[in-house]
């Protein structure tokens, strides 16, 4: 009663049904595999093969007729050979199929890894210019030593234009200080007020109106 309930529930996936072949490692297969091809590809597996065909050939030709186990026209050396293609042709299919795969995941990575590189140039571009574009409004040394060089230029007229001014106003104080002592030798001229109290004898006296 449990399995036709199960059976009719539509959320669970059915159990596969028939033959169940053994699964294989695909990981450890294709090692094995690629490892097979990568010996088959090599001068040395050649060179082997043609050594045993060789031998094979000269056992089966030369050796006595009792003692050839694979007389002319080489019947079981074909079997052989056929059989080797057969198995070899699929293991080297295997091997670049697994070799595209790491080619494919080696050229995403690199096409990321170009992408971030891209980023990165046209970030190093944007901020070398922004770089620029500050240090134009930078004042320069040259621009510095010309700013310098004028307000000490101007420091000095300053200081020689104070230092005028002082002058003139010490001439000035001098000037004012030698005028009051010429003006009493005139208050003496005068007459009207002598140093005895007496008024001049040799001035005229003027008489009021």
């Amino acid at each position: 009663m449990s399995e036709q309930r199960r059976a009719e529930r539509l959320d669970l996936p059915r159990e596969p049904r028939g033959l169940k072949l053994p699964r294989v490692d695909q990981e450890t297969f294709g090692r094995w595999a690629e490892g097979i091809a990568r010996g088959m590809g090599t001068a040395n597996f050649i060179v082997y093969m043609t050594l045993v065909i060789c031998a094979w050939f000269a056992w089966n030709t030369l050796a006595p007729a009792g003692l050839r186990f694979d007389p002319y026209t080489f019947t079981f050396l074909t079997l052989v050979l056929s059989i080797q293609a057969s198995y070899a042709a699929p293991l080297i299919l295997l091997a670049q199929n697994r070799q595209a795969d790491r080619d494919r995941v080696a050229f995403d990575e690199d096409r990321r890894r170009a992408t971030l590189q891209k980023a990165d140039t046209e970030y190093l571009a944007r901020e070398i210019a922004a770089l620029r574009i500050a240090l134009g409004e930078v004042a320069t040394r040259d621009f510095v030593r010309s700013e310098l060089s004028r307000l000490a230029e101007e420091l000095d007229e300053a200081a020689q234009r104070r230092q005028r001014l002082e002058r003139r106003q010490r001439e000035g104080t001098t000037g004012r200080a030698g005028g009051d002592g010429l003006d009493e030798p005139r208050d003496d001229l005068d007459g009207d007020h002598p140093k005895d109290g007496r008024r001049d004898t040799d001035t005229p006296h003027r008489p009021k109106t």
